[in-house]
């Protein structure tokens, strides 16, 4: 059975989606504060959270981002009242994989868990078919089957979105993607008008690879189209 974690302090919101995702065949855990949600995720095995923003002692952004902190890559769903641009953007750099504003339809809730669960099963699929590294060259090794990047012998902690940023890049080497297109393959939907969220990705995943981040090695930028992982570099 599927384990859904609910974080969120409306008992009316938390009564809803419950009803729904138990209609799914899910198990639901519910807790009503931040550092009660964020010790139920970091200990639990969860397939998804529901994780709202506004919550009483820690909320959403910071539980969010201590569990990304400990390499914790359980699917984050946000909610909050919250409808400006600033919100939705912190919520997605902070590691959440998708984010709605209440008050949501259900149709749409529902088809955005059933989205993010697809998404995790196909991601768990290629990974245990891959036995290999996709890629090892100049210190850089990127191990699918782990899920584990390292670079010269020091294992890289990134967050979900740049992890799934590196490997989409790195495994077509050459192809040039547009912002646009980099937001619907990595965060899996369309989300137009926050192509500078994939410009903070990619920034911070090049603090991380690269040695010097104005003069980058794997990471290259496409002028006037988006971005690109080298095809110079030859993989050892």
């Amino acid at each position: 059975m599927t384990k859904v974690l609910i974080v969120e302090d409306d008992p009316n919101i938390i009564e809803l989606i419950a009803l729904h995702l138990r209609d799914m065949d899910c198990e639901v855990t519910q807790c009503t504060t931040g550092p009660d949600g964020f010790n139920q995720a970091k200990n639990g095995k969860f397939a998804l959270i529901i994780l709202d923003i506004m919550l009483p002692e820690m909320d959403g952004i910071a539980v969010c981002q201590k569990l990304r902190a400990l390499e914790n890559f359980t699917p984050i769903l946000m909610l909050t009242a919250k409808a400006e641009e600033f919100d939705k953007v912190m919520g997605l750099e902070s590691g959440a994989d998708d984010y709605m504003t209440k008050p949501f339809g259900i149709r749409e809730f529902i088809a955005r868990v059933k989205a993010i669960l697809r998404r995790e099963l196909r991601k768990v699929q290629i990974e245990k078919e891959s036995t290999e590294a996709l890629f090892e060259a100049e210190g850089l090794m990127i191990d699918k089957s782990k899920h584990k990047v390292v670079l010269n012998g020091t294992r890289l902690s990134l967050t979900p979105k740049e992890y799934d940023l590196l490997i989409l890049l790195a495994g077509n080497p050459g192809h040039s993607y547009t912002r646009d297109q980099l937001l619907e393959q990595v965060w899996g939907y369309e989300f137009s008008g926050y192509e500078h969220t994939v410009n903070t990705h990619i920034n911070r995943l090049r603090s991380k690879i690269e040695t010097d981040i104005n003069q980058p090695r794997f990471i290259l930028t496409t002028w006037g189209v988006g971005y690109r992982f080298s095809d110079e570099i030859l993989p050892t």
